[in-house]
């Protein structure tokens, strides 16, 4: 069973090589369309998107926002702090009463891991997850997968290493599921109590020496440091995880020459990355992420609409 329901993304793990490749592709050709002097295409004319997220978000949410502008979708931004979920409106009822306006699709960002699975099983529209509390971030992983792609040609047999707080990162786990699948060897790397609970059932390789995670590695996904995370004392200090685990061209020395460095924002420049390194010129393609992430999420909705690659660019505008 893989994690598609109605036709939505709730994560990537279950999906197989041949799925996650679709949408790849499916993102590739939305990229080229992009980069046009007119970068929109009208295949979701019609079709309406509403934006429910439940959790603060700057980035993802933008990038969806702009993804289905791009497409001519209809939009409704649903904000929690100013919604009836102040008053007491549980989430089925809020899904519900936004499904009675006609809505055909809705892109869910909630705290609660397995949010968006719970309302998947309740209601009959396409859901796409933007993140549910520290469990999956599948679109975040697709445009780091893309990117890879864009720059090294495949995923196949490359070694990645994955660096900061795994425990708590849903970007890690779409990142360990979905490159994993794709044939990518994924090693995760950070201090013992950043490290996941059950992190043996994880595809992975766990280290807790950077040395060991950046040999010969082709990738480098340094993750967040999250700043509320050190009151609860996982780690001693800042100063002590920068010593241990921030990435700087000196400890880059291990990995390849050409190895690529990425990290899914926003930065706390000086911890997980230095200046250097963050603004590599030849390797860091931090911002080709985030150009990537508007194509990705093109893609999925595209696809969850139930169109075809096909008609694509029968529909652009030149």
């Amino acid at each position: 069973m893989t994690e598609r329901h109605n036709r939505g993304l709730l994560g990537l793990s279950g999906l197989s090589r041949s799925e996650i490749t679709r949408i790849l592709d499916t993102a590739q050709m939305f990229s080229r369309i992009l980069d046009r002097p007119v970068p929109s295409v009208p295949t979701l004319r019609g079709w309406s998107v509403v934006n429910l997220f439940f959790e603060p978000s700057t980035r993802t949410r933008i990038s969806f926002e702009l993804a289905e502008k791009r497409m001519g979708a209809d939009i409704i931004n649903f904000s929690a702090s100013i919604s009836s979920v102040n008053k007491g409106e549980t989430l089925l009822d809020t899904a519900r009463n936004i499904l009675a306006m006609k809505v055909d699709a809705i892109v869910m960002r909630h705290r609660a891991s397995g949010a968006p699975h719970f309302l998947a099983k309740h209601v009959n529209v396409p859901i796409v997850n933007a993140g549910d509390g520290a469990h999956e971030h599948p679109t975040q992983a697709l445009l780091d997968m893309l990117t890879i792609r864009q720059k090294l040609g495949k995923l196949e047999g490359l070694k990645i290493a994955i660096v900061g707080d795994i425990r708590h990162s849903r970007v890690a786990r779409s990142d360990i599921w979905g490159m994993t699948t794709m044939g990518a060897e994924v090693t995760l790397c950070g201090p013992p109590t950043l490290m996941p609970k059950f992190g043996e059932h994880l595809p992975a390789r766990i280290t807790y020496s950077l040395d060991e995670a950046l040999a010969d590695a082709d990738v480098v996904y340094a993750l967040r440091i999250q700043r509320e995370r050190q009151d609860g004392g996982l780690f001693p200090s800042i100063r002590e995880y920068v010593q241990n685990y921030g990435i700087t061209q000196e400890r880059l020395d291990v990995a390849k020459p050409d190895s690529l460095i990425m990290h899914p924002g926003p930065i706390n420049r000086g911890w997980e990355l230095s200046h250097d390194v963050a603004d590599d010129p030849d390797r860091s393609v931090i911002l080709d992420q985030v150009t990537n992430g508007i194509a990705v999420r093109m893609a999925v909705l595209f696809l969850a609409a139930g169109r075809e690659p096909e008609s694509i660019n029968s529909g652009a505008r030149a």
